[in-house]
């Protein structure tokens, strides 16, 4: 790769970005992401503009996952009663990589991407129209790309 960086998961706007792999290679959980916005503070950023990426790898080491939940969500009928609630599902630890692995259709996007101390915590949104918040708990971060796009 041409580009990479070190723990600035926060010099990027992974919202909006389109997971086309995850895999976990060597205590790394990689995910293979397109269109994702390079911040002008980003380290490998020469220019003073929002850019773009596709095939960028943002790679969690010392991968753990933590807890993985299904949201809950509510269904309304056409004059806004509340007709069904689902409530939040908390996955099986078997099911974590079965589940990550339905997610690398093109068509799932990630809605969020935050951090508190070491835990990264990825909302996605899937192709099944149901939101996932995925907890990892890791060491560091990391990312490397080929080349900036222009938004």
């Amino acid at each position: 790769m041409k580009y990479a960086t070190a723990n600035e998961w926060n010099h990027f706007d992974f919202s909006q970005a389109y997971i086309q792999e995850i895999q976990k290679i060597n205590g790394c959980l990689q995910f293979t992401l397109d269109n994702v916005m390079i911040l002008p503070e980003n380290s490998q950023n020469r220019d003073i503009r929002q850019m773009r990426a596709n095939e960028l790898y943002f790679q969690i080491h010392n991968a753990e996952i933590v807890q993985f939940v299904e949201e809950g969500y509510k269904v309304y009928n056409a004059d806004g009663k509340l007709m069904e609630q689902y409530e939040d599902k908390e996955l099986e630890p078997d099911t974590y990589y079965e589940m990550l692995k339905s997610f690398t259709d093109g068509e799932s996007c990630i809605y969020a991407l935050e951090k508190s101390e070491d835990t990264y915590r990825i909302t996605i949104d899937a192709c099944n129209e149901r939101t996932y918040v995925l907890h990892i708990a890791g060491t560091r971060d990391a990312e490397e790309w080929n080349r900036f796009l222009n938004v």
